[in-house]
């Protein structure tokens, strides 16, 4: 799918916001978020076969910006005197950056952050694209490349996860 650049234009123009909130949904930090959503245009700008018409063009950014955004918390999470990534350490940003927060409610978000932060990566991304990009199961499936009652449970345990840690917190 050779495109021009007008074409390019249109797709930017239409999955922007896409890339960059579910970006910022991961990373909670308005500069890495723009990180990514470089990326991501920049995957697709140079190989725009890659997306290949199996499904909408909005479920590829979804899945590409997923991955992309999951690759930026690993290299965030690795310990460079180790060479290795420890999965069960939680990624903190380190300037929590959003700006749909107010700042009367930032250390409440900032701590449901650190809660989804938590997560395993299924559950946090189930989680982030059902309720805070407000998508169906059936397109978080298709996102997921999973099924609708897989996508239900792994929000049904990252929902009990956060209850956990927030109690724990004293939240």
């Amino acid at each position: 799918m050779k495109g021009t650049p007008q074409d390019f234009d249109t797709v930017y123009e239409e999955h922007k916001l896409l890339v960059y909130n579910l970006a910022l949904h991961y990373c909670q930090n308005i500069t890495s978020a723009e990180d990514i959503t470089q990326d991501v245009f920049v995957k697709y700008f140079k190989n725009p076969e890659k997306f290949r018409g199996e499904a909408q063009l909005s479920t590829w950014f979804y899945r590409v910006t997923i991955n992309t955004s999951l690759d930026f918390l690993r290299k965030k999470k690795r310990k460079p005197f180790l060479g290795f990534l420890d999965l069960n350490s939680v990624y903190e940003p380190s300037h929590f950056d959003h700006p749909g927060v107010t700042i009367e409610d930032q250390e409440a978000t900032e701590r449901i952050f650190k809660a989804i932060n938590t997560l395993p990566l299924k559950q946090r991304t189930a989680l982030i694209l059902s309720k805070l990009e407000e998508k169906k199961q059936e397109e978080v499936a298709e996102i997921m490349n999973t099924t609708r009652k897989a996508v239900e449970s792994l929000v049904q345990r990252a929902k009990k996860n956060i209850e956990i840690f927030l109690a724990n917190e004293g939240f």
